[in-house]
């Protein structure tokens, strides 16, 4: 392109897009793929240049952003006050791209904005229930998986987490995965065994949490959500309950990871979150990996988990093949979100197959009290 030509398309993209006129930053490249770098993450060929769009705009809540292409960086300092930076992208000596970062708040940020919880709200939800370890299908689950042996003989949380570290290891994660028809850990497994396959986070915390239960451990898995209803991405964990420390404990079997507080106190779910709101030291697992790799554990709690503790959701009975869908079966869940989140009404949501008669029920609660209630000592 003549430069002539150049500067003139550039007036068009400052008049389109109320861009300044001053003169622009411009980063040369040969491909149109590009490398991004948010703080320290650096995501491989994040971003595809685009000349034909009039402004590209890549939203990120990075303090420093960098972009590298094949021959070319250029990096930026945000300041969440100016909020937008803008630059070109010239590819080829020719076809230019006007580019934008734009800060948007991080998901640790709308976290914090979250308005409180409601722990007046007294509508009504289902209590919380239990599998007995001495239900017949837990008790074969306990002696086919040899689980007794797999816990070991220490204290408690030794058996905690030696039955997470085991889940971790026995299947492997696939986040991309259809569900089978058949959820329950001995199928699980077996299919992932017979199959040479994977599957999904809420998989895994479901062979795990069937093990818990068969252990006498009570355990449910916990959907953890971003605010939005529509989501490309959540994560399922497990919520477990130490009779040793009388509280719920964080268990993840995708990551294989526990966290801990200030003095190395084992967190439960709802102190994360609070933890994260309120600024507190959290500290990871030093084990914590995604099928074997190593993963940044700042990432995982800042970003990942932040993202995905604004509301949670969790099955109102915890039990033996509690996710398989069979003809009639209800199906109950609760979902605790503070005051902000989107959809509070109604409370009470009734889906209802006609032809199977399947339902699936989900009731809303800003208490978590009722949410996180402790469970009957006497199980």
């Amino acid at each position: 392109m003549k430069r002539l030509s150049f500067i003139l398309l550039m007036l068009f993209f400052v008049a389109q897009s109320g861009i300044s006129k001053e003169k622009l930053p411009v980063v040369r490249s040969n491909s149109f793929v590009v490398d991004i770098k948010d703080d320290g993450m650096l995501r491989k060929s994040a971003w595809r240049i685009v000349p034909q769009e009039k402004l590209d705009v890549y939203k990120s809540s990075a303090k420093r952003v960098t972009f590298y292409t094949d021959i070319d960086s250029i990096s930026f300092s945000i300041d969440p006050k100016v909020g937008r930076y803008d630059f070109v992208i010239l590819v080829n000596g020719k076809d230019s791209a006007m580019t934008r970062i734009e800060y948007m708040p991080s998901y640790l940020d709308k976290l914090k904005a979250a308005k409180a919880y409601k722990r007046s709200d007294r509508r009504e939800i289902p209590k919380f229930c239990y599998g007995s370890a001495d239900d017949p299908n837990l008790v074969r689950l306990r002696k086919e998986l040899n689980l007794d042996s797999i816990a070991g003989k220490g204290r408690e949380l030794s058996k905690i987490f030696n039955l997470l570290h085991w889940a971790h290891n026995v299947v492997k994660h696939d986040g991309n995965s259809t569900n089978p028809e058949s959820r329950n850990a001995i199928d699980l497994i077996n299919i992932c065994k017979t199959q040479g396959r994977g599957v999904n986070c809420r998989m895994m915390a479901t062979i795990l949490n069937e093990c818990y239960l068969s252990m006498g451990i009570q355990s449910r898995i916990v959907t953890c959500m971003p605010k939005e209803t529509k989501f490309d991405d959540c994560h399922v964990i497990n919520s477990v309950f130490s009779k040793d420390l009388n509280k719920w404990i964080w268990v993840d079997p995708t990551f294989d990871v526990y966290l801990m507080g200030e003095g190395g106190v084992i967190l439960g779910i709802a102190e994360v979150r609070e933890n994260l709101v309120k600024n507190k030291p959290i500290i990871v697992y030093e084990g914590v990996n995604w099928n074997g790799e190593k993963i940044d554990p700042e990432y995982y709690v800042y970003k990942y988990m932040a993202k995905n503790l604004y509301r949670m959701s969790s099955p109102a009975v915890s039990c033996f093949n509690m996710e398989t869908n069979k003809p009639g079966k209800v199906v109950e869940y609760v979902e605790l979100l503070p005051l902000d989140g989107i959809e509070q009404e109604p409370q009470k949501v009734v889906e209802k197959n006609e032809k199977t008669g399947l339902q699936y029920i989900t009731y809303k609660t800003n208490n978590p009290d009722k949410f996180w209630a402790l469970p009957d000592r006497r199980n």
